[in-house]
């Protein structure tokens, strides 16, 4: 197998598109290709069919690279709970919370998860397609690195620089980033890309060549600003929403440790839909639906969330008659108690919820992990939806005898049968799920959009699987226009430095 990474200058260089670009662009062309990342930090997340849980980003490049998600594609993912410390998840599954220094020592072992996927991987793929983390020039991580130069010394493997342009200094950017690495990783680095250019191409030729001559290094391509491009988000949430005469008001607070903001991706694109995300001082005020989204740490935005008034407001709006609803964490939230007796999100042994349904809720070490099929029943009306599961809480009450959600499982004896999900308010206005995923598919946001009241929606709904396909092909067109491809597969064939 053939190994490729592309690390990145900065945080949002544009590594996870880059990877999904390229893995796209080699399947297109018959090579049987996979992406990797060996270590991510985020809180976005997927489940993949053999039960682990990757980063949002390496299952996006899954279905790039036309493959099933498996957890060998991120074995190590952190999913911050506080400032300074991590949920670590080992080839799927939650190991322990650690806190920064903890971790900095358990790298070691890390490193021989890392290690051990690639070699599966290398069974079974040509072509490795590795995304870095934040910068190799970090001077205070280098020690025991797995997420970039340490990585890529391990496993012997060519390396391309990428750089984001529109944040101003992209020279400074690519030459103080090779000044900072050691001789061996300075060779490692076999060209750079240069990511969302906007302008002339021609007034940037003369920086081209000077960076070629200072550094001995080719450009391999100048990747456009790509206006619009909707892939989804590795962490970071796009605020921007350009309705301007929506039929629909849908706000989110958006909490300090919001996990799978994807979930509300197919409704930020959607036409007619004003999808906004809530932020500390602004108000609720407005929505015809507030959703509490999940989080990786519930107690401590179910704090937040009443620190910024935003209960009142919560309380108002259906007393105004509102809809509301919660997914996973914002599920959670809706009950009267969250229970942590074993401090598997934070030091918060309990505290009370929004206390608008009768259920509490208790943490505890076993994750849920699990892709579904199910069926959703809203007034009246039924649909089939997929989505997925991530969760530690088990929750118990009255409020759950009246499910949203019937889930389709298996048996041991394959024998299907029903399992009940989430719950609705005996006055209808409040919904809730354990399920991500649930706006993916056009009919569920149907039954939700006919629950708010709006039968006469003007606009086509999206489907996010095909709106995804869409983008990945239009990544792969622009690529195979603006990167030197012949160059970059040569440095694929090439393989090992040294």
């Amino acid at each position: 197998m053939k190994t490729l990474m592309v690390q990145g200058t900065t945080s949002d260089a544009g590594k996870s598109t880059v990877v999904a670009g390229l893995c796209r662009v080699l399947v297109n062309a018959g090579v049987n290709v996979a992406p990797f990342k060996p270590q991510n930090m985020a809180l976005n997340s997927a489940v993949t069919k053999d039960g682990g849980e990757i980063g949002r980003a390496q299952a996006l490049q899954a279905i790039a690279a036309k493959v099933e998600a498996r957890i060998d594609f991120n074995p190590i993912l952190l999913k911050p709970n506080s400032d300074t410390g991590a949920q670590v998840i080992v080839h799927g599954k939650a190991l322990s919370n650690m806190e920064a220094g903890k971790y900095h020592d358990y790298k070691k072992v890390a490193m021989q998860a890392v290690l051990t996927s690639h070699h599966r991987l290398a069974l079974e793929h040509e072509v490795l397609i590795v995304e870095g983390a934040g910068s190799p020039a970090e001077i205070n991580l280098r020690a025991n690195d797995i997420a970039n130069m340490g990585y890529a010394e391990a496993v012997d493997c060519p390396v391309i620089l990428v750089a984001d342009i529109d944040r101003g200094g992209v020279f400074a950017h690519l030459v103080g980033t090779l000044a900072l690495l050691s001789k061996s990783e300075q060779a490692r680095v076999k060209g750079f890309v240069i990511n969302r250019f906007r302008g002339d191409i021609k007034l940037l030729e003369s920086g081209l060549d000077w960076l070629e001559e200072r550094t001995g290094k080719p450009v391999l391509g100048v990747l456009p600003y790509l206006h619009d491009l909707a892939l989804d988000a590795e962490d970071a949430v796009a605020l921007d929403n350009k309705v301007t005469q929506p039929q629909v008001n849908i706000f989110v607070p958006l909490l300090p440790h919001m996990s799978n903001h994807t979930d509300f991706d197919p409704l930020r694109l959607q036409a007619n839909i004003n999808l906004q995300y809530i932020k500390m001082g602004e108000s609720l005020q407005g929505a015809d639906l507030i959703i509490l989204p999940g989080s990786k740490n519930v107690s401590a935005d179910l704090m937040f969330l009443k620190q910024q008034g935003w209960q009142q407001e919560i309380e108002q709006h259906l007393r105004y008659g509102g809809k509301v609803m919660g997914i996973c964490g914002g599920y959670q939230m809706l009950g009267k108690k969250i229970f942590d007796p074993e401090h598997i999100e934070s030091h918060v042994e309990q505290i009370s919820g929004l206390g608008l349904l009768d259920f509490t809720t208790k943490l505890t070490a076993k994750k849920t992990l699990s892709q579904v099929c199910a069926t959703i029943t809203l007034n009246n009306e039924t649909c089939q939806l997929t989505g997925y599961e991530i969760h530690c809480g088990v929750s118990s009450g009255s409020a759950l005898s009246k499910p949203l959600l019937k889930i389709q499982a298996q048996s041991n004896a394959k024998e299907q049968h029903a399992i009940a999900d989430g719950c609705i308010s005996n006055d209808g206005q409040i919904i809730a799920t354990y399920l991500h995923g649930f706006f993916d598919c056009p009919e569920p946001t149907k039954l939700v959009l006919n629950w708010l009241g709006i039968k006469d929606f003007k606009a086509s709904i999206i489907d996010i699987t095909q709106h995804r396909e869409i983008q990945l092909e239009r990544l792969a067109k622009v690529c195979n226009e603006h990167l030197n491809m012949a160059e970059i597969k040569r440095i694929i064939a090439q393989g090992k430095t040294t």
